[in-house]
């Protein structure tokens, strides 16, 4: 990150509000590079049967038994998809693993308040299920998926692993809500879990991430919204408790919610260095 855009995302404030928003994305949008020549990107494999469970694969010739990184997009719980007509958001994702060698994946999953949880860690887990069984004809190992999530895409993805232990080589979760019942109420968690918060505590995922046996990342950043910052760090803290050890937790400097994510692709991406670094050690 330039000190240039570090000035830029913090004058925008840590509130998702739509200033945030469309200047941070405004800022990403100018510095894309585009799909890398030699990929090859097929849209929409079915990996489930609502119209919602569609998924894109970027990869090139040549590549077997490559990782393969799924990402999961955010829209708190009501609104996100994998690519937009326009936008490079979120195909910079599907491009970076593939100039880095893996196969890229990006996945959508059912809304609130038509789906409501546990629908999206459902989703992951299902998409997880196909691409088992057919990421191996489009060049990925079935035994090194790597899965990320951002926001609510971090949340479903810690669903995923907490409730359905998937058969995964490790997830990531970048900017994520993991004790929901601690959560505060706003109104797109109540589209999803539900409008009585009391309710909320059963769609918690810490204590399935304490225990889980896959390696696990996690991400927050120095201008996220409060929320995001006590869930990492109460995270953090039940982790050393229960395994007596810290987390793979990373604080992204001058970043702000969306911005990690926005930025990969990018020359001064910060979270692909840790992404990488995860996939090369796990």
């Amino acid at each position: 990150m330039t000190p240039e855009i570090r000035k830029q995302l913090e004058a925008f404030g840590t509130e998702l509000t739509p200033d945030m928003m469309g200047g941070t994305q405004g800022i990403y949008r100018a510095l894309q590079p585009g799909i890398p020549a030699g990929a090859r990107v097929t849209r929409d494999h079915q990996y489930g049967s609502d119209a919602r469970n569609r998924l894109d694969i970027f990869t090139r010739d040549g590549l077997s038994g490559a990782p393969v990184l799924v990402f999961v997009h955010g829209g708190g719980f009501v609104m996100g998809d994998k690519t937009t007509e326009g936008s490079p958001f979120y195909d910079n994702i599907g491009s970076f693993a593939v100039d880095e060698g893996y196969v890229g994946v990006t996945t959508t999953y059912r809304l609130a308040p038509a789906a409501t949880w546990p629908a999206g860690g459902e989703d992951v887990a299902n998409a997880v299920i196909w691409l088992r069984e057919n990421v191996a004809q489009f060049g990925g190992d079935p035994d090194r998926i790597f899965v990320m999530g951002q926001s609510a895409g971090a949340v479903h993805v810690a669903d995923c692993v907490a409730r359905f232990s998937p058969q995964i080589a490790g997830a990531l979760m970048c900017s994520g809500i993991y004790d929901v019942a601690a959560a505060e109420p706003n109104q797109f968690q109540k589209s999803y879990y539900g409008e009585d918060p009391a309710g909320w505590a059963q769609a918690s995922t810490v204590a399935g991430l304490l225990t889980s046996k896959i390696p696990l990342f996690f991400s927050v950043c120095e201008f996220d919204p409060v929320p995001f910052q006590q869930q990492a760090a109460s995270l953090a803290a039940r982790y050393a408790i229960t395994n007596k050890a810290f987390p793979r937790l990373h604080w992204l400097g001058g970043h702000n919610h969306l911005s990690p994510v926005l930025e990969i692709g990018t020359p001064d991406s910060d979270l692909e260095h840790h992404i990488m670094n995860f996939i090369a050690t796990v």
